[in-house]
Protein backbone atom coordinates (compact mmCIF):
# COMPACT_ATOMS: atom_id res chain seq x y z
CA UNK A 1 0.00 0.00 0.00
CA UNK A 2 1.17 3.47 -0.75
CA UNK A 3 1.68 6.08 1.93
CA UNK A 4 -0.95 8.41 0.42
CA UNK A 5 -3.55 5.62 0.46
CA UNK A 6 -2.73 4.77 4.09
CA UNK A 7 -2.98 8.42 5.10
CA UNK A 8 -6.33 8.86 3.31
CA UNK A 9 -7.68 5.63 4.82
CA UNK A 10 -6.56 6.68 8.30
CA UNK A 11 -8.18 10.13 7.88
CA UNK A 12 -11.48 8.64 6.69
CA UNK A 13 -11.41 5.99 9.43
CA UNK A 14 -10.71 8.60 12.10
CA UNK A 15 -13.55 10.82 10.87
CA UNK A 16 -15.99 7.91 10.82
CA UNK A 17 -14.92 6.82 14.31
CA UNK A 18 -15.30 10.36 15.69
CA UNK A 19 -18.78 10.68 14.13
CA UNK A 20 -19.85 7.38 15.69
CA UNK A 21 -18.45 8.43 19.06
CA UNK A 22 -20.22 11.81 18.91
CA UNK A 23 -23.54 10.18 18.03
CA UNK A 24 -23.14 7.70 20.85
CA UNK A 25 -21.97 10.14 23.54
CA UNK A 26 -23.70 13.39 22.54
CA UNK A 27 -26.61 13.10 24.96
CA UNK A 28 -24.52 12.01 27.99
CA UNK A 29 -22.03 14.79 27.20
CA UNK A 30 -24.79 17.39 27.10
CA UNK A 31 -26.23 16.07 30.37
CA UNK A 32 -22.78 16.23 31.99
CA UNK A 33 -22.32 19.81 30.78
CA UNK A 34 -25.69 20.87 32.18
CA UNK A 35 -24.95 19.18 35.52
CA UNK A 36 -21.54 20.89 35.69
CA UNK A 37 -23.15 24.23 34.81
CA UNK A 38 -25.76 23.87 37.56
CA UNK A 39 -23.06 22.81 40.05
CA UNK A 40 -20.86 25.82 39.26
CA UNK A 41 -23.77 28.26 39.46
CA UNK A 42 -24.97 26.73 42.74
CA UNK A 43 -21.47 26.89 44.22
CA UNK A 44 -21.03 30.55 43.35
CA UNK A 45 -24.52 31.40 44.59
CA UNK A 46 -23.89 29.71 47.95
CA UNK A 47 -20.49 31.40 48.33
CA UNK A 48 -21.96 34.81 47.50
CA UNK A 49 -24.76 34.36 50.05
CA UNK A 50 -22.23 33.31 52.68
CA UNK A 51 -20.11 36.37 51.87
CA UNK A 52 -23.12 38.65 52.16
CA UNK A 53 -23.94 37.29 55.62
CA UNK A 54 -20.50 38.38 56.80
CA UNK A 55 -20.00 41.58 54.82
CA UNK A 56 -23.36 43.30 55.40
CA UNK A 57 -23.54 43.27 59.24
CA UNK A 58 -19.89 44.18 59.77
CA UNK A 59 -18.74 47.33 58.04
CA UNK A 60 -14.97 47.27 58.52
CA UNK A 61 -12.56 44.64 57.30
CA UNK A 62 -11.26 43.67 60.77
CA UNK A 63 -14.76 42.78 62.05
CA UNK A 64 -15.51 40.85 58.86
CA UNK A 65 -12.32 38.82 59.24
CA UNK A 66 -13.00 38.23 62.96
CA UNK A 67 -16.50 36.85 62.28
CA UNK A 68 -15.60 34.70 59.29
CA UNK A 69 -13.97 31.30 59.02
CA UNK A 70 -12.83 28.80 56.40
CA UNK A 71 -13.48 29.65 52.77
CA UNK A 72 -15.12 32.99 53.54
CA UNK A 73 -12.13 34.05 55.62
CA UNK A 74 -9.78 33.11 52.76
CA UNK A 75 -11.90 35.01 50.25
CA UNK A 76 -11.95 38.13 52.41
CA UNK A 77 -8.16 38.00 52.77
CA UNK A 78 -7.66 37.77 49.00
CA UNK A 79 -6.66 40.87 47.07
CA UNK A 80 -9.40 42.35 44.92
CA UNK A 81 -7.92 41.05 41.65
CA UNK A 82 -7.60 37.53 43.09
CA UNK A 83 -11.21 37.38 44.25
CA UNK A 84 -12.32 38.83 40.92
CA UNK A 85 -10.58 36.11 38.90
CA UNK A 86 -11.55 33.40 41.38
CA UNK A 87 -15.26 34.19 41.73
CA UNK A 88 -16.58 36.97 39.49
CA UNK A 89 -14.87 36.17 36.20
CA UNK A 90 -15.97 32.48 36.16
CA UNK A 91 -19.57 33.59 36.67
CA UNK A 92 -19.33 35.78 33.57
CA UNK A 93 -17.80 32.88 31.62
CA UNK A 94 -20.62 30.56 32.66
CA UNK A 95 -23.18 33.25 31.78
CA UNK A 96 -21.60 33.77 28.35
CA UNK A 97 -21.59 30.01 27.75
CA UNK A 98 -25.24 29.77 28.77
CA UNK A 99 -26.21 32.62 26.43
CA UNK A 100 -24.36 31.07 23.48
CA UNK A 101 -25.85 27.65 24.23
CA UNK A 102 -29.34 29.11 24.45
CA UNK A 103 -28.89 30.96 21.15
CA UNK A 104 -27.72 27.77 19.43
CA UNK A 105 -30.61 25.79 20.91
CA UNK A 106 -33.19 28.39 19.84
CA UNK A 107 -31.69 28.59 16.35
CA UNK A 108 -31.77 24.80 16.02
CA UNK A 109 -35.33 24.38 17.28
CA UNK A 110 -36.93 27.26 15.36
CA UNK A 111 -35.78 26.40 11.86
CA UNK A 112 -38.62 27.00 9.45
CA UNK A 113 -39.81 23.95 7.61
CA UNK A 114 -41.49 24.34 4.23
CA UNK A 115 -45.26 24.27 4.33
CA UNK A 116 -46.81 20.98 3.32
CA UNK A 117 -49.85 20.80 1.12
CA UNK A 118 -51.65 18.67 3.70
CA UNK A 119 -51.36 21.53 6.20
CA UNK A 120 -53.19 24.03 3.95
CA UNK A 121 -56.93 24.64 4.02
CA UNK A 122 -59.01 24.36 0.86
CA UNK A 123 -59.16 28.15 0.47
CA UNK A 124 -55.39 28.43 0.76
CA UNK A 125 -54.94 25.65 -1.79
CA UNK A 126 -57.26 27.44 -4.22
CA UNK A 127 -55.39 30.74 -3.74
CA UNK A 128 -52.12 28.93 -4.38
CA UNK A 129 -53.50 27.37 -7.58
CA UNK A 130 -54.67 30.76 -8.83
CA UNK A 131 -51.31 32.34 -8.03
CA UNK A 132 -49.44 29.56 -9.83
CA UNK A 133 -51.70 29.92 -12.88
CA UNK A 134 -51.08 33.69 -12.98
CA UNK A 135 -47.32 33.14 -12.70
CA UNK A 136 -47.37 30.57 -15.50
CA UNK A 137 -49.44 32.86 -17.73
CA UNK A 138 -47.12 35.80 -17.04
CA UNK A 139 -44.08 33.68 -17.90
CA UNK A 140 -45.58 32.42 -21.15
CA UNK A 141 -46.66 35.90 -22.42
CA UNK A 142 -43.11 37.41 -22.74
CA UNK A 143 -41.92 34.28 -24.55
CA UNK A 144 -44.66 34.67 -27.21
CA UNK A 145 -43.59 38.25 -28.06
Amino acid sequence: MSFAFQKKYYTIRTRIDSEIIMKKYKKPLLIALVVADVAVITFFLVVSIMLLTVVIPYHNKAEQLAHSQGLIHAILEMPAAGSFFAFVFPIFLVLAGNIVGLMLYVRKTTKKEPAKIEDLTEEQKEELRQELLRDLQNQSKPEEK
